[in-house]
């Protein structure tokens, strides 16, 4: 018989808004106290210590539009935020500051998460929806100096751009885009020649979320309908279907692979949070806590497997701690 699925580690109450994104910093060996940074509808981002389950510090800078994306930058000092007031935001919060050191205006009205590639030491690619509503727009960080700005053909008709993933084999390679759009296309752009290398139609609906392993260049996709598609890329760099899972009720938030590439978590629509092995996407788990649709969903980067966490976050304001298949 099957275990029956856990009930969360702990629980996290006191953002008193709509929790939209995860991040976790857990250090390296050292004796960091592993932290978890939340952004919530009320504009607020909140720096949780979980060790004592309660909030460090309040950071208040997108004038009290929801908060999207929350990333760090290197180390949990330096801080990027994108919210609703088209603002992404970088934080210094070394010794206690709590101040935004820089900030770059998107002029895009979407709710499309920014993405982050660290390319050298200090130097990062950041890629943001633009103000125009098909275009991608990468820049240096923190120089702010435009890369490229990623155009759809003529007639592509693709839509908005809904979510980003920038990757890249290693340091000595090509920095790539994943962009999943509002037709339902995953597009694979080539940020040095600014040009689309494939495109696959995934959905019927707006891709929601996506996710990509580049280990075993395979990726996942999921949105409105219930559906989620795994996609492979070939040698050749073209997108195809790999395989696709049909789920119980529609709709999905957020999607995230495990950084150890064995488990990936979805954010439903209908409350849930559901684990799946990501080898044969066979079903592990459905984590059933929240009383409305989960937004986010994230993983800890713990570097020993027995304390990795799972975090997700939901309309309901609480954010649920996981600890889940953490022997390897």
């Amino acid at each position: 018989m099957a275990l029956p699925p856990p009930d969360p580690q702990f629980v996290l109450r006191g953002t008193s808004a709509a929790v939209h994104t995860l991040h976790f910093s857990c250090g390296g060996q050292g004796p960091d106290v592993p932290i978890l940074f939340s952004g919530s509808e009320n504009g607020f981002i909140h720096v949780w210590n979980l060790k004592t389950h309660r909030v460090d510090t309040a950071l208040d800078g997108h004038g009290r539009k929801s908060v999207y994306c929350v990333e760090t930058m290197g180390d949990k000092d330096r801080l990027l935020s994108q919210g609703r007031d088209q603002r992404i935001c970088l934080w210094d919060l070394a010794e206690g500051r709590t101040s935004v050191t820089d900030s770059v205006f998107t002029e895009n009205v979407g709710f499309c998460r920014c993405s982050l590639l660290k390319v050298a030491q200090g130097r990062w690619l950041m890629a943001m929806a633009a103000k125009a509503l098909e275009e991608v727009q990468v820049l240096e960080l923190p120089s702010k100096t435009s890369v490229c700005t990623l155009k759809p053909e003529v007639g592509a008709k693709l839509g908005m751009p809904m979510c980003l993933k920038l990757w890249q084999l290693n340091y000595d390679s090509q920095p790539l885009l994943l962009a999943g759009y509002e037709d339902g296309s995953v597009v694979l752009w080539n940020l040095s020649m600014g040009k689309a290398l494939s495109q696959l139609v995934c959905h019927q609906e707006p891709v929601m979320s996506l996710d990509f392993d580049l280990e075993k260049a395979k990726g996942i996709s999921g949105s409105s309908e219930k559906v989620l598609c795994i996609w492979s890329l070939n040698e050749q760099q073209n997108l195809q279907v790999y395989k696709t899972h049909t789920l119980v009720n529609a709709g999905i938030s957020d999607i995230t692979i495990r950084p150890d590439k064995k488990i990936l978590a979805t954010a439903g629509w209908d409350h849930r949070i559901r684990i799946f092995g990501w080898k044969k996407m066979k079903p592990l788990a459905v984590l059933d806590y929240h009383t409305a649709t989960i937004h986010c969903v994230s993983f800890s980067d713990h570097k020993n497997p027995s304390e990795r966490l799972l975090a997700a976050g939901s309309k309901d304001h609480r954010i649920s701690i996981w600890s889940l298949y953490t022997q390897t």
